[in-house]
């Protein structure tokens, strides 16, 4: 398929609301193909469509085993517990890594690349991209989830320094 170009902090679609899919058609098949190449280009761990500049709720995750991606259509958390914080970054704001607190654990229901139900239940790392993923959905950034403080260090040093333009040297961007 086709490597997209992964859209950077500032651009207007990471911050809108993306809309349901309604239907899995050919362009959404495409558009799996699509995020499933980009994400491995970037050696990401996960993508969701608003990155590549396609506000529908559609995102692509690896399995729990790093071996395959699974796709999830309109993706929703219905359960989730516990507290961790770990470090995350984000393909679209390379080179930028904070500690963020999130759920330990999730429960994702959505409808797999075919248009079938699907229930995830994750934990440790997976919980964690599901969530990343999901924000992205809604329009928000993991330093949307930081303390006003270093956000705000973050957003003074991305305004002075701009981003790198290559995130693939860093681990677990999302």
């Amino acid at each position: 398929m086709a490597v997209l170009r992964v859209r950077r902090y500032g651009d207007p679609v990471l911050r809108r609301r993306a809309a349901p899919v309604e239907a899995v058609t050919p362009e959404i098949h495409r558009l799996i193909a699509d995020l499933t190449d980009t994400m491995y280009d970037e050696v990401g761990i996960g993508l969701a469509a608003p990155q590549v500049g396609v506000s529908v709720r559609l995102i692509v995750v690896s399995d729990e085993d790093g071996r395959g991606v699974q796709a999830l259509v309109n993706p929703v958390i219905t359960e989730a517990g516990g507290q961790v914080t770990a470090e995350e970054g984000c393909l679209s704001i390379p080179g930028v890594f904070a500690p963020v607190t999130r759920a330990a654990w999730v429960r994702v229901e959505a409808q797999d690349g075919d248009g079938q139900p699907v229930a995830i239940t994750a934990r440790a790392l997976r919980a964690r991209v599901l969530q990343h993923e999901l924000d992205h959905l809604d329009g928000v950034l993991f330093i949307d989830r930081l303390d006003p403080v270093t956000r705000d260090r973050i957003k003074r040093k991305i305004k002075k320094e701009g981003l790198r333009e290559d995130a693939r040297h860093h681990a677990f961007a999302l």
